[in-house]
């Protein structure tokens, strides 16, 4: 079933927000979501806000909006709960652009990873589960940042927001029978820390596999070059692919020890990207390493992991922790995120935080925690054909 579209106020003045803020001080609950353009820029635009309260459906044009301070002092007050589906995107923007962090948050993405759905689960596959509503996304992509807005625009950016507090309401039901409110809220809290929304300003060095096969030289070139990027990017307001295309990056990194001439003679690496900035990359290429390009090198692992038994005894515990989630009802990517385990598996005495405590620890036990904190001391012992897992 498709639910019809209900009366919203649309809000497109400052005096208006302050209406609005003004009406819902002592709101209960706020049902938050965004649209925005991130394409071909640095700085995301945002074009949309979406709000579902108990008074009504509201939506915030933010571009006509200039003052958005009466909503971010709602959003950042711990007496209104903000109910949201995969909110991270949208309150990461609202750090970006504002510097505030959420308080008081409830994400139905998160929540429904405690009771069973597979996480991440999409908005449209949770609502149809949950609720029998099937939303159509065929604005997903489209100019948020013209106007006039279609009316079609609208009732799809309504659709974000219009279902949440029935959904809300019966994720907490079954979070409740479950005994998992608490878990489900120390999750959230994750959200509403300040370093949550904080970057590695060299991720794409030590996300990039590149790096792993190149001289000294040409890893010091490489970090420069993506701070190169970024820093262009950010001046420009264009995309960080718009300034330098990565597929030109491994050829630029391997030709520009070779001079001008290489660098222009090579097919895959456009004249006009040479023309313009080749003295800035070669300058970059020569220019002596400073102590703090060395250390960030330092921390590159360029050994690749050589250790069958440990990769053996990773998969093992990783099996284990998806073992317990399928009887546990809730999903392993929640338990164990992609980049907890990448991490345990780089670095043989990294211990993630959240295995210390909370919910996580209370869940998978002291024993499954202990081990995957002390994984480079666990061996198997095999003896009249069982096995055992036990720590040196």
């Amino acid at each position: 079933m498709t639910s019809k579209t209900p009366e919203f106020t649309l809000i497109e003045t400052n005096d208006g927000l302050e209406r609005f803020a003004q009406n819902h001080r002592n709101a209960e609950w706020l049902c938050f979501d965004t649209e925005f353009i991130g394409e071909r820029r640095f700085h995301t635009l945002l074009c949309l806000i979406q709000l579902a309260t108990p008074q009504g459906f509201f939506l915030i044009d933010p571009l006509k909006v200039k003052d958005l301070q009466p909503l971010l002092d709602l959003i950042t007050d711990p007496a209104v709960l903000k109910i949201t589906h995969a909110g991270e995107n949208d309150y990461r923007l609202l750090n970006n652009q504002f510097g505030i962090v959420p308080r008081n948050t409830f994400d139905t993405q998160i929540a429904a990873g405690f009771v069973g759905y597979r996480y991440p689960l999409s908005f449209q596959k949770l609502l149809e589960a949950e609720l029998g509503v099937k939303v159509s996304k065929s604005y997903t992509v489209t100019d948020w940042d013209v106007r006039p807005f279609r009316s079609k625009q609208l009732r799809y950016a309504l659709n974000d927001v219009i279902h949440l507090p029935k959904l809300w309401r019966q994720l907490c039901a079954k979070l409740e029978k479950l005994g998992r409110e608490s878990w489900l809220r120390e999750e959230c809290q994750t959200m509403e820390r300040p370093e949550y929304y904080e970057q590695d300003p060299y991720r794409e060095l030590f996300n990039s596999n590149l790096a792993r096969n190149l001289s000294f030289r040409e890893q010091v070139f490489l970090l420069r070059l993506f701070h190169w990027r970024t820093e262009e990017a950010r001046r420009l307001n264009h995309s960080r692919e718009m300034v330098l295309p990565g597929k030109n990056i491994g050829n630029l990194v391997r030709a520009v020890s070779s001079g001008r001439e290489a660098l222009l003679s090579n097919r895959r690496i456009s004249d006009r990207l040479v023309q313009k900035y080749g003295d800035t990359f070669l300058k970059m290429f020569e220019a002596p390493p400073t102590e703090e390009e060395k250390a960030v090198i330092r921390r590159l692992d360029t050994k690749e992991l050589d250790d069958p038994e440990y990769e053996i005894l990773m998969e093992m515990l990783h099996l284990l922790v998806r073992y317990r989630c399928l009887k546990g009802g809730i999903s392993p990517a929640l338990v164990l995120s992609r980049t907890m385990l990448n991490k345990m598996k780089a670095d043989k005495d990294y211990r993630e935080p959240a295995l210390k405590k909370g919910w996580r620890r209370t869940f998978l036990g002291e024993e499954l925690c202990e081990w995957l904190e002390n994984r480079s001391r666990l061996r198997i012992h095999f003896s009249n054909g069982r096995f055992q897992l036990e720590l040196d």
